[in-house]
Order: structure tokens, then sequence, then C-alpha cells
């Protein structure tokens, strides 16, 4: 979002999407209304620009926050950090200015008295460097319901793709897993509860992990959660296998094993391992991992290895591939989910 582009809905601005204002939290329909009007003679150049600006319904600190923490402030040149460090007393310092100037009082300045020829520095932004990435997002999830900005798993889609039998958009839109299936799924721990079953006394916990396509509950009880619980901790990463359980309002996972990957195990330098099992090693199958292959051309070789009778015999693929989230996601569904040497 933008105070300078956005309008109360999501906007085309060239070939991009601008966010609408009207989505950041705190900031409702007459809010919007009262940034676009002040915009419509010129766009504001500073923060403080745009305090001075827009009326007193505007200039809130609750609503000034939820603009910072969300970027909408990006574009006039200071990070969110500095201005959410600033926001409260220069909300009051434009909502008293504007009081003032409704009541027809002039401010007096001493200086001028001493002929002061420096000028003070009202209005100034510090210079403080911008919030890590964890928190920047983290707000931006807060004020926004999602990330905007940039993901706390960018950089990390083929090692995490790799760990994954299926992403959680799929996951949760799948109608051929069934109650009890088994899965495994890789991302972010976003939030975690520790609870205690009012029936039974047991602890238990509840954790939500997220991918860059979905989130999901998953839930650890009895022994699994004794055994994982010290590994349930918010913004973590983790890979989780679990049964599926399926229920009127939707989809959870029962964990049954949990572990931090290793990120930097990956090396997509190859060779790309491909493991076949028997049954699986048909010939519509070897054609459909051709055509798979071409359509991820790359220059990492493959090496296929396919188990019949207890013994494993190894061949060179003439299609060498860029390894990608995508790659794998399409090997699992074709070769199975443990297709990845």
């Amino acid at each position: 979002p933008d105070v300078n582009e956005s309008i109360r809905y999501f906007a085309a601005v060239g070939d991009d999407i601008r966010f609408g204002l009207g989505a950041v939290r705190n900031v409702g329909a007459n809010v919007v209304e009262a940034i676009v009007q002040s915009r419509v003679d010129e766009p504001f150049v500073s923060f403080h620009d745009f305090l001075a600006r827009v009326p007193v319904s505007v200039a809130n600190k609750r609503t000034v926050e939820s603009l910072i923490k969300a970027g909408a402030f990006d574009t006039l040149g200071a990070t969110r950090r500095a201005l959410l460090e600033i926001h409260e007393d220069a909300t009051e310092q434009a909502v008293l200015d504007k009081r003032r100037e409704a009541n027809g009082e002039v401010g007096f300045d001493f200086d001028s008295l001493w002929g002061a020829d420096e000028p003070q520095q009202v209005n100034k932004v510090p210079d403080r460097p911008e919030w890590t990435k964890k928190d920047k997002l983290a707000f931006e999830r807060e004020m926004l319901g999602l990330y905007v900005s940039d993901h706390p798993l960018a950089g990390l889609e083929v090692p995490l793709a790799k760990h994954a039998s299926i992403n959680i958009h799929d996951l949760l839109a799948s109608e051929d897993l069934a109650d009890g299936d088994q899965v495994t799924i890789a991302g972010l721990v976003t939030s975690v509860q520790h609870r205690v079953a009012k029936s039974s006394g047991n602890p238990y916990g509840m954790i939500t992990v997220e991918d860059f396509d979905g989130e999901i509950t998953v839930m650890f009880m009895g022994k699994t959660y004794t055994e994982f619980q010290s590994m349930l901790q918010a913004d973590s990463i983790l890979v989780v296998r679990g049964r599926v359980s399926r229920r009127d309002d939707g989809m959870n996972l029962h964990a049954q094993a949990a572990f931090s990957p290793d990120l930097g195990s990956v090396d997509e330098s190859g060779p790309l391992v491909l493991v076949i099992p028997e049954q699986r090693a048909t010939e519509a199958v070897i054609g459909d991992l051709a055509d798979c292959l071409r359509r991820h051309r790359g220059d990492t070789e493959v090496t296929l290895r396919l188990h019949k009778a207890g013994v494993a015999k190894v061949f060179e693929v003439p299609h060498p591939v860029s390894v990608t989230a995508d790659l794998y996601g399409e090997l699992k569904g074709l070769l199975g989910p443990q297709c990845l040497g």
C-alpha cells in the first residue's frame, strides 16, 4: 500500500497492482477517503507533509502506526523503523497545530527575539536502519494479513520442496487424500499453543505451519508431543510428517514426527538422483518422466536409480534439468514422495 497511489481497494498502477489502503488494519473507509482527497492537488512529499495535510481524523497514532507497519510511507524516503520511532510525537504536534489553526492561533517563535540564524530541526526524521526482515514481515502480516514486500521463506523453495511430499495448498485442496493418510510438509511455524485437554488432563501442542502456498494446523498429541515439544518454536522452520485428519470444519494434521531441516544440504549443482521403485517403473511412467525432464531443461545432470528384485541399477539420463521447487513437485507426483535420492 502507498499513501500517494493506493485507493480503498486494489488498483492497477502501470503493470503492478497497488494494495488498497482499506485492507490495512485500523484504517477505515472514511480515513482512506480523507487521504485520497488530501492528495488531489499534489502528492505527499514527506511523512510530516502527510501529517500536516490530512485531517485530524487521519492524524491519530493508531492509524498512522498501522500505515507505517504496512509500508504505506515507504516511497517518502524514510525507513519504517525511523517513522515508528517518531510517529507519536509527530502526530501529537500535527494535531496541536491543526487545532491552533482552527482557533485562529499563531505559534510564537521565541528564537526570533534573538535573531537566530540557524533553522530549527523541525520535522526531522532520524536516520535509522530498517527493521530486520523477520520483524518487517511480521508487521506486514499483522497489518495486512499477508506478506507483501517479501516472504520469510524466500530463497528456500528448493530445499523445502525436497523435504515435503506435498505443498500445503495442494494438501488442503486434495480430494484423493483420505482421513489417516500420511503426508510430509515443510514450512515456517507461525504460531504455537501449548494446551491441556480438559477431559484427560494431558498436555498437547497445536501449531500453524505455513509454506509459500498456504497454512495448516498441526496437532502434537501424547508421546509425539512429549518427544517434539522443545522443537515447537514460533518462527522456526520444520519438516512435519503426519496423518491427515478431516473434520467438518476442515483439515488438519496429527503429527507423527518432526525435525529441523539442514537448509544448506541441497546441492543444486547435481547430479539429481531419482529413485524409482519397481511398481512404478512402467513404460508410461518412464515416458512421462522424460517429458517432465524436458520441460525443465537446465545444466544439472540426472541419474536414475531403478530398484527391482532387491537390486538397484543406475542409469545416466540424457536430459539435464534446472532444479526448482516446481520440478520437485512434478517428480514427486509422478514417482512418489520418496523419489529424490
